[in-house]
Order: structure tokens, then C-alpha cells, then sequence
């Protein structure tokens, strides 16, 4: 096994974490925007397997990062299943919405995802063939919290309430759509394995959201379960989760869900996790977003700040959230020379 990643993923802690960022192929490179502008539109981007290899790439080929990862949307799968799905400019996605029982038996099987996300795959077969040796392949998904807050509510929101809403008045419609991700999800990686990808990650964005019993039930068990099929069907597979501002919750996320990699936001210090997750496995993260629109020095200090902190044990170095579009390039290029360097 010689790509850092995978290195990380399998427990080894490395002289120098390997990087990639959340969102690395985005609106803050020209080389995308130009790209997006021949698609036409966001969503045309996601389905043609040509121009979704381009974006890919286009980050490695600038900045050397030692992952690339499926350029997708965490929404396909809504779409996948028969919700409507469009963006608006400057404001975000917009989904039909999943009120209750009438809604959600409109929704199609999970055996009928693979039509409408056969392009994603056939980014993966590309990305697959194109990337240098040393260069691992991430695919991802929305863990399925967080892919049903857009879908009951039609987009996100502040604090998911009518997703909570749902879970309170409609038990049963809720968990039912809990279910149905959880199945579409597991056939959406395990595809995503099967055409190349070296490495799964399950976004939950909105897991912060999710207290108590809550939190147990809709986003740990989802995601162990995800976990444990997809090393079923393909064993070795290493899986990186995401529950973002879960807190303590981080703490034994690796031992409930079987993840390989826990990762992590930048409202906890890279201290804490080293003493709170990283004795369980890889971490990934956690350097704020905002470092890669201001630089500077700031910046420098904090890449090895966060770089010395998890030295101890397996580290993925990562933003702590998406790279912004007011990001400056420059600033990228700065924090790897940094991680890599003094």
C-alpha cells in the first residue's frame, strides 16, 4: 500500500499527514467556473462524466493534493429516488418535500436509482484510469439525516426544523424515509466501489442538530449499518464519517459505527481530538475554512498547530468544513507548502 491515504485510513501515522479539502473542486478556481460555464449548470455538471472528471482533476493537477474525490452532490440521490431537484442562483437547492405519508409513497424503489446515477458511476470509472499512482479516489454520500432535512423542508435550513418536526408528529414517515436513504445509500457507494472508488466518505452535515437518543438513532445506527454492508459486500474498504459539530459526540464515533476515519469540524480543537478520538483511529481535519480566505500568517501557524497536535496518531490533514468561493488559491498552495514543510 504506498498511497498516504490509504496509509492513514489502514491506522499508519505518517512523518507528514497526506491533504485534500472538503469542496477542492469549487467556485474559488477559474478553471471550474470555466468549466461549469460550459455545462450550463450545476446539475448538468454532476451528470456529464467528461466535464465531472475535468472538475476533478483540476485541483490535483494545481495544488498535488493526495486524494481526489468524486465531484457529485450529496442531492442526486433525492433525485435518484423521484424528488424534484433544481438549483437557484445565489440561494442554494430546492427539492419537492416530504410532508407526509402521501409524499413519501411517491418515491421511487431503491433498484431504481442506478438510471439517473449511472453518469456519477461513469465519473468514477474515469477518475479511476486518469489519477497519478500515489493519488487516492474518494466517492461520498450524504448520510441520510441529513439527505432527509433537505428533502422534508425542500432545502436547508438554520436549524432542520421541519425535519424535527417530522420525526415528532410522523414517526412512522419519518423513519420509513430514514430507511429508504440508508438502502439507496448503501447501492450508491457500493457502486461507487464497484467502478473505482478506493475510499467512501458519508457527509452528515446537519448531525450537530441530533441530541441524546436522537442522535443514536439517526446518526450513528444509519451509518453503522451503511458501514457494515458496504464492508460486507466489499471487504478492506476504508470509510470516513462526518458528523459535523456532533462534539462530544465525537467521542467512540469510530467503535459505534465501525468507521475507519472520523472527521472532524473546526469547533473542536485539534488538542481534544487527539485526546477524544484519535486514540480510537484516523482522524481527519481541522483547519477553519476561513484560513484559506485570510492566509497569512494566522494561517501558517494554525496548519501547524493542528499538524503538530495530531502528529501522535493516524491524521488526514482537511478543512474543517468546505473550501468557500471567496477562497484565494494562493492560500491552498501556502498551507500545503506549510504541512509539507517546516
Amino acid at each position: 500500500m504506498t498511497k498516504p491515504l490509504l496509509r492513514s485510513l489502514a491506522g499508519e501515522t505518517l512523518p507528514v499527514p497526506p491533504v485534500w479539502m472538503m469542496r477542492q473542486a469549487g467556485r474559488y478556481l477559474p478553471e471550474y467556473k470555466a468549466t461549469r460555464a460550459q455545462a450550463g449548470d450545476f446539475l448538468s455538471l454532476c451528470y456529464n462524466p467528461d466535464l465531472a472528471t475535468e472538475v476533478t482533476l483540476q485541483p490535483l493537477r494545481r495544488f498535488g493534493f493526495d486524494a481526489a474525490i468524486l465531484f457529485a452532490d450529496i442531492l442526486l440521490v433525492p433525485q435518484a429516488l423521484g424528488a424534484d431537484l433544481w438549483f437557484v442562483t445565489g440561494e442554494g437547492p430546492r427539492l419537492s418535500t416530504i410532508t407526509g405519508p402521501a409524499d413519501f409513497a411517491r418515491l421511487k424503489g431503491v433498484d431504481d436509482i442506478h438510471d439517473t446515477l449511472a453518469p456519477v458511476y461513469q465519473t468514477v470509472r474515469n477518475l479511476s484510469g486518469a489519477l497519478p499512482p500515489e493519488v487516492a479516489l474518494i466517492g461520498f454520500a450524504g448520510a441520510p439525516w441529513t439527505v432527509a432535512t433537505y428533502m422534508i423542508a425542500g432545502q436547508g435550513t438554520p436549524d432542520q426544523g421541519p425535519a424535527h418536526a417530522l420525526k415528532r408528529d410522523d414517526p412512522a414517515t419519518f423513519d420509513a424515509l430514514i430507511d429508504l436513504l440508508t438502502k439507496a445509500t448503501i447501492e450508491y457507494l457500493s457502486a461507487q466501489i464497484e467502478a473505482g472508488a478506493e475510499v467512501v466518505k458519508l457527509f452528515d452535515s446537519w448531525a450537530g442538530s441530533l441530541s441524546g437518543e436522537d442522535f443514536a438513532r439517526y446518526a450513528v445506527a444509519p451509518t453503522k449499518t451503511i458501514i457494515a454492508e458496504l464492508k460486507t459486500r466489499h471487504p478492506g474498504i476504508p470509510v470516513i464519517a462526518f458528523p459535523r459539530q456532533a462534539g462530544d459526540n465525537y467521542i467512540g464515533f469510530h467503535a459505534a459505527t465501525g468507521a475507519d476515519c472520523v472527521a472532524v469540524d473546526d469547533s473542536v480543537s485539534a488538542e481534544w481530538v487527539a485526546r477524544n478520538v484519535q486514540p480510537d483511529g484516523c482522524v481527519q481535519g481541522n483547519l477553519a475554512s476561513h484560513h484559506m480566505v485570510t492566509g497569512g500568517e494566522a494561517m501558517v501557524s494554525e496548519v501547524r498547530r493542528i499538524r503538530d497536535a495530531l502528529s501522535g496518531g493516524p491524521h488526514i490533514f482537511n478543512l474543517g468544513h468546505g473550501i468557500t468561493p471567496d477562497a484565494d488559491p494562493d492560500n491552498v498552495a501556502l498551507m500545503i507548502e506549510t504541512l509539507r514543510g517546516a
